[in-house]
Parts: structure tokens; C-alpha cells; sequence
């Protein structure tokens, strides 16, 4: 039923917080380790989403918004080119964390 490609599920997941759920979704039969690995990856950056706002009222929250979506962009880029880049230091410590969703 799901012939989606997996380059193309991992990118969905970068689509904001919706795409992120059909890429939870689309990837529950396969259980494809390449979109696994950018779910969550997308997981923790909606995660230091929800940080960058509880800190809007700080100055520090204007930046690490800022900082948030550069990683994001990068993130997304490294989909769309099929690779499994990592964001230094958050990357691997979200593919830990993140165990639930996969």
C-alpha cells in the first residue's frame, strides 16, 4: 500500500508538525531505518521548537528560535539529499532519546 519512497517520507517529516505524524504513520510498516532516523531528528527539533518559545521573552529566545530553524533548514536539505548528516552535538543524543517513536 505505502510506495512512497523513503527519501520522500523523510522529507514529509521536515513539513512541519503534521508532516511529521504522516511520516510516523507512513513508516510504521516498513519501519525504514534511513526515515526513522530523520523522524526523530525532526522530533527533537520541534522539541527545541517548544523551548525557543518558552524563552521568546528572553533575549536568548530570539536566538535560539533562530538557531532552531538553520538547523531545521539544514536538516530538511540533508533529506532531500538522501543523507543521514547528523546536527552536531543534538543528533545523536535525539536518535537515543527518542527510541519511542520507533
Amino acid at each position: 500500500m505505502n510506495n512512497i519512497s523513503p527519501k520522500t517520507n523523510a522529507v514529509i517529516a521536515y513539513l512541519t508538525f503534521i508532516g511529521l505524524l504522516i511520516a510516523i504513520l507512513l513508516n510504521k510498516e516498513k519501519k525504514d531505518t534511513f526515515v526513522l532516523w530523520h523522524i526523530k531528528n525532526m522530533f527533537g527539533l520541534v522539541v527545541l521548537l517548544f523551548v525557543a518559545v518558552a524563552l521568546q521573552n528572553y533575549a536568548v529566545g530570539f536566538y535560539f528560535y533562530w538557531a532552531t530553524v538553520v538547523l531545521w533548514f539544514f536538516s530538511l536539505v540533508m533529506a532531500l539529499l538522501g543523507k543521514k548528516k547528523a546536527i552536531p552535538l543534538v543528533s545523536e543524543k535525539f536518535q537515543q532519546w527518542f527510541m519511542f517513536l520507533g
